[in-house]
């Protein structure tokens, strides 16, 4: 089959068709499903920690390190898998690996317990490198498949596949889940913790089979006829040295990235610490009442991240891509003082309302401005792989702080203020960068 061209409609249909196939992971197993799951146990159990290398550790604070350790990885492995997939011309090969690793260990997930609790860890340690070191080549190939001009709204489209897609599947899900008697599951608690393991292995089998229109489409990338040999193994961290140096005769681009690493820090840490905040903070009522309304929080959320996402794109091509963020930045700081102050299930309602606004909005527009700012080059894996790395490294000093702050305090509305000051000082970082 011929290449499609750049820039053709129906090569950035299927490049945005990912985000349709990889998002379930991200609703379904970090923010909605899992998170119950993986407290309903402690609660079944009657027990607050676990022990886990010797030591007692509350619930929260585990998953907080086990994910910051999993970024660890995945900021280690990406320069190095990066370095190869330029050197040899095939990133295609790589994304399809993590596809496939990811989704296993969401599989994987239906095994979880607290008995096997290093077993568990595991599973879920490589569903989070999975899913993101996909994402690295994912996002690497946006420039390579659209022009300057097409990127804001590619970017969005694809997000805003990923959130129309996550959601049926997790509209499923949730039948399953408060229907269990109905999908031949049987009927109470026991059940419903089974049709949430079903629901894990749903994500594997969706993420696989929609990402084969994506890897079908999707060029290999700058042919080469290089082979792999020991030198060129550690390229992608010399590459990394590369874009480093190359930053100072970018000052756009230099002050763009300091100012994303810092918001970016805030706005994965609140994504992947929402649900296990409301689960504990929120006063649901039953445990039925907390199921439903904690699934149904994150369906608002996605549900208005679509329109989010697409005024965002629209805000970006009146005022500016710049401007846009700072304002964003500002509406995530808002969310924060909120945050620390709700109790109730409506509050929480309208803040994840609040939060789909701008969810979506930044993390497209993020990318796409870093894609505009980027110089010529044919080398666009090692300047992603750069911004990724920056983000991975914001995640786990984002998670290890969260952690420690629930771990010490035993509170995670405290760790809610330390991100506060995160989009502030993100948001003046942006005044720094040059608006258009």
């Amino acid at each position: 089959m011929a290449e499609l061209k750049k820039g053709s409609k129906k090569l950035l249909n299927a490049w945005a068709f990912y985000d349709w196939a990889n998002s379930v992971y991200n609703l379904v197993i970090a923010s909605a499903v899992f998170p119950i799951y993986y407290q309903a146990l402690f609660n079944a159990a009657e027990i607050e920690t676990v022990v886990v290398f010797g030591g007692n550790i509350r619930s929260t604070p585990l998953i907080s390190y086990t994910t910051a350790a999993a970024f660890i990885v995945v900021s280690l492995l990406i320069p190095l898998l990066s370095g190869i997939a330029d050197f040899v011309g095939n990133k295609k090969i790589f994304m399809k690996f993590f596809c496939y690793l990811g989704a296993l260990s969401c599989m994987g997930l239906y095994f979880f317990d607290l008995e096997h609790i290093y077993l568990s860890l595991l599973f879920y340690f490589l569903a989070v490198v999975g899913f993101w070191s996909s994402w690295v080549f994912y996002n690497s190939y946006l420039p390579d498949v659209a022009y300057p001009e097409q990127q804001d709204w590619v970017s969005a489209r694809g997000f805003s596949f990923g959130y129309i897609g996550s959601v049926i599947l997790l509209l499923f899900n949730l039948a399953m889940i408060m229907l269990p008697e109905k999908f031949g599951l049987g009927e109470g608690g026991t059940a419903k913790m089974k049709a949430m393991q079903y629901s894990f292995i749903s994500v594997g089998i969706w993420w696989v089979l929609f990402s084969q229109y994506t890897f079908y489409h999707l060029p290999k990338g700058n042919k080469s006829n290089n082979k792999v040999t020991r030198k060129i193994i550690f390229d992608g961290f010399r590459e990394l040295q590369g874009v480093y140096r190359s930053l100072s005769d970018n000052r756009i681009l230099k002050r763009y990235l300091s100012a994303f690493f810092v918001y970016s820090m805030a706005v994965q840490t609140v994504m992947l610490v929402a649900a296990y905040f409301g689960e504990q903070e929120i006063a649901w009522g039953g445990i039925e009442e907390k199921t439903i309304g904690l699934i149904s929080s994150i369906l608002i959320i996605q549900l208005v991240a679509i329109m989010g996402a697409i005024l965002t794109s629209r805000s970006s091509e009146r005022f500016g891509n710049i401007p846009t963020l700072i304002v964003i930045n500002g509406i995530w700081a808002m969310i924060c003082i909120i945050a620390f102050f709700i109790e109730t299930p409506f509050q929480f309602y309208v803040t994840a309302g609040i939060v789909g606004m701008v969810m979506g909005g930044i993390q497209a527009l993020s990318r796409s401005t870093y894609s505009k700012f980027l110089p010529e080059t044919r080398d666009t894996t090692s300047y992603f792989s750069f911004y990724d790395v920056t983000e991975k490294i914001g995640i786990v000093i984002g998670m290890l702080i969260y952690g420690l702050i629930d771990q010490v305090t035993g509170n995670m509305r405290n760790s809610i203020l330390f991100l506060l000051l995160f989009f502030i000082i993100g948001g003046i970082l942006l005044f720094r960068v040059k608006k258009k």
